[in-house]
């Protein structure tokens, strides 16, 4: 090692002075300008306290009382670990009863409902799921790979007799292990007896997953439990959904210098480990740094030697006065200059080397891009496309191909605070192109080869779609792995935003809603009538709405969008879209029709009356789906109570009225009995034309026959409200 150490020393001696410069300062474990403490817990990036600060919404943590952090919806966090885990506090289920009957007030959390997305899951090396009590057994369902499954046991005793404490092993405790992957779980806890016979010493029954070094299983938690609520529960967490060998070389790969990529042992994902020789967060650009090994006093101690740190390591060198004596690998006095100077040349010779190989090796990379950026070019269907360009009149104004290294400089390389949007399909970039027109990038996540051609066919036709309330695509880019699309940029943000978050709502007046609501439909409209092939959307919400700075809507995102041939009306698919905008009939028979949209397009509709989210878990059970929530209230007449305290006045009642009456029939369980988005276009723009005091005491069911000038068979002249118990089980049972 000493050898090693001296000709490392002698011609690295200037990269070592500027990393020990640099160990010198401390690094911080949260992103720059954002506080990295709530109370006494430290919160490392990847989570952040506020908006900019954190890597991904699911990252988000809680801290509006300042002293105790919460994430995912309200977990209570208590610790935060780089190792991949974290530490949060999670509710007990219990089923408690009175000489028989069920207690309302201790069994308000019999069942405990757990989502934790895709980045976090529960630990399965460091929790138990544990049932506790002389009369219960207990489920944990879960799914996996999109099916459903449950675990559980039974604990079961006559009398406190025989239990020992300490022992979990059946007699009033019993525990099981907690599979790999679970994010999704509910925990529930039933009596075979109601506890009649153990009330005495056991009133309760209890289920939950707990961290295994956190709970002693005694005779004293029969009863105790029911005052505890909550036990601490490990989580791991990683970094999106693919892994290491799939991120590494993407732009979105998120471990910084000096760091490794580890594939998550547990669920999807990926997380950053610094390198051996440096600590710190190695999820930050520059948060892994040197170790200084010479601080350990057991380095380096022989005689005549002294400690050298280097990047990731040390070595030992002589002091003055001593030389190396190769054969022994010691230090020892009357030290030979030869030998020194000969390491100097050895040195010497070793940096001309290096710059030479160097200079070779990125001349290689540079040409071995070059050939990638061609072959993503031909692979993406470049070549397809450029045929069918050269074929076409006027294709330069309506499409264009634009060089990888164009939307580089755009962007910045893809800075991330020119990020606008994250999504499901990818990320959008805000960029500048040289001609000082701003627009919009958007970078998928993945990719589909056998899809190119029908992608190539998309880009072309989007690309010459002309409509004031489409967002215009106005090219591509096929030299990267998955192609990158560029669109106009509308400045204003989406109406989900302008909908639903609290600065905004009150500001948005019915003529304004009204007028983005007739806007909307006329795009559709045009994309099912008028766009050559037809276009189904497929994702018609809120958040794909854009506002430009005139507040003018855009309809946008068609990643998910599908082209209908002339000869078709539907087409059998894959079901794709957004929960609470999806299309009942779709849902169950797989079949894709304009209609589809028209569904959505009503759940949009009741956003804009209500002002509420189409599908929120922080509401009731009965009042999660939106449309099912809506149909309900109308059907009893109650229309006013569900709908946005500002909307209705009596200028504008009667408008009101219809559009509601509107929303209810594109919500019509079966398509063929909804109106087509031409006719539901057509009775807006009506709609937006009416007169403040133009109709009084109008009756909403012929209204709702008549609205659409159209005439349909008895068939159809069914009553839209008694759909709504319908349109709930199908919803509620997706979603389950």
């Amino acid at each position: 090692m000493g050898f090693l150490g001296i000709l490392i020393q002698v011609t690295w001696v200037a990269v070592m002075l500027s990393e020990l410069a640099a160990a010198a300062v401390a690094f911080p474990i949260a992103l720059p300008n954002c506080p990295d403490k709530c109370g006494d817990v430290e919160i490392p990036y990847p989570f952040g306290l506020r908006e900019g600060c954190y890597i991904g919404q699911n990252f988000f943590v809680n801290c509006t009382n300042s002293t105790q952090p919460s994430l995912l919806g309200g977990l209570t966090a208590t610790n935060f670990s780089l190792e991949g885990q974290a530490h949060v506090l999670v509710y007990i289920a219990m089923d408690c009863y009175k000489q028989g009957v069920l207690d309302p007030d201790l069994s308000i959390w019999a069942s405990v409902y757990l989502d934790l997305g895709l980045n976090f899951t529960i630990s399965s090396t460091q929790n138990k799921f544990i049932v506790v009590g002389c009369d219960t057994y207990a489920y944990l369902d879960f799914q996996q790979d999109k099916e459903n499954f449950s675990t559980g046991c039974v604990s079961v005793c006559g009398s406190s007799r025989y239990i020992v404490n300490g022992s979990c092993s059946g007699v009033g405790c019993c525990e099981v292990d907690i599979p790999n992957g679970l994010n999704y779980v509910t925990l529930e806890s039933y009596s075979f007896k109601n506890h009649t016979k153990v009330g005495a010493f056991n009133p309760c029954g209890y289920a939950f997953i707990s961290q295994q070094t956190t709970f002693n299983f005694s005779i004293d938690s029969l009863h105790s439990l029911q005052h505890q609520n909550m036990t601490p529960v490990v989580l791991d967490w990683a970094i999106g959904t693919e892994k290491c060998k799939e991120v590494v070389n993407k732009s979105n790969y998120t471990c910084g210098g000096n760091s490794t990529c580890i594939d998550s042992d547990n669920g999807s994902g990926y997380r950053c480990k610094c390198m051996e020789g440096y600590h710190g967060n190695p999820y930050l650009h520059l948060g892994c740094q040197d170790i200084n090994e010479c601080e350990n006093p057991n380095h380096c101690k022989l005689p005549g030697e002294k400690c050298i740190n280097l990047l990731g390591n040390f070595t030992c060198s002589c002091i003055k006065g001593y030389h190396l004596d190769v054969s022994a690998g010691i230090c020892v006095t009357n030290q030979s200059s030869r030998l020194v100077t000969l390491l100097v040349g050895i040195g010497l010779s070793f940096m001309v080397a290096l710059v030479c190989s160097s200079w070779l090796y990125l001349i290689f990379k540079k040409r071995q891009l070059i050939k990638l950026k061609q072959r993503f070019f031909e692979q993406n269907g470049g070549l397809i496309l450029q045929q069918k360009l050269s074929k076409q009149e006027n294709s330069a104004e309506t499409t264009k191909i634009f060089t990888m290294k164009e939307l580089e400089k755009a962007t910045n390389n893809y800075d991330e605070t020119l990020i606008i949007g994250r999504g499901g399909f990818g990320t959008v970039y805000k960029g500048n192109l040289p001609n000082n027109r701003i627009v919009a990038i958007k970078k998928s996540k993945i990719g589909d080869e056998s899809q190119i051609k029908q992608f190539i066919n998309e880009v072309v036709v989007l690309s010459q779609i002309n409509h004031r309330n489409v967002v215009k695509l106005l090219g591509c880019c096929l030299e990267t792995q998955v192609p990158l699309l560029v669109y106009e940029f509308i400045p204003n943000g989406t109406l989900f935003e302008y909908i639903h978050h609290e600065s905004k709502v009150s500001t948005i007046s019915w003529e304004t809603r009204l007028r983005i609501a007739a806007e909307t439909a006329e795009a559709l409209s045009y994309l099912h009538s008028a766009a050559s092939p037809p276009i189904i959307h497929r994702d018609v919400k809120s958040s794909n709405i854009l506002l430009d700075s005139t507040y003018t809507a855009k309809v946008s995102d068609f990643g998910a969008s599908k082209l209908v041939p002339l000869d078709q009306t539907q087409i059998a698919t894959m079901v794709q879209g957004t929960l609470g905008y999806l299309d009942p009939e779709y849902m169950q028979t797989s079949q894709l029709t304009e209609k589809s949209d028209v569904y959505s397009f009503g759940v949009v509709l009741v956003e804009l009356l209500t002002g509420k989210k189409a599908l929120s878990f922080d509401r009731p059970e009965e009042e999660r789906s939106l449309a099912t929530y809506f149909l309900s209230f109308s059907k009893d007449n109650r229309l006013f109570e569900v709908l946005e305290k500002h909307i209705a006045n009596e200028e504008n009642v009667e408008q009101v009225k219809e559009a509601a009456n509107l929303a209810k029939m594109c919500l019509r369980l079966k398509g063929e009995d909804r109106p087509t988005m031409k006719e539901v276009a057509t009775k807006l723009e009506d709609l937006s034309k009416m007169e403040k005091h133009s109709r009084d005491n109008v009756d909403s069911n012929s209204e709702e026959t008549k609205f659409l000038h159209t005439k349909t068979s008895d068939s159809h002249n069914y009553d839209v409200d008694n759909q709504s118990a319908d349109v709930n089980d199908i919803v509620r049972d997706h979603v389950a």
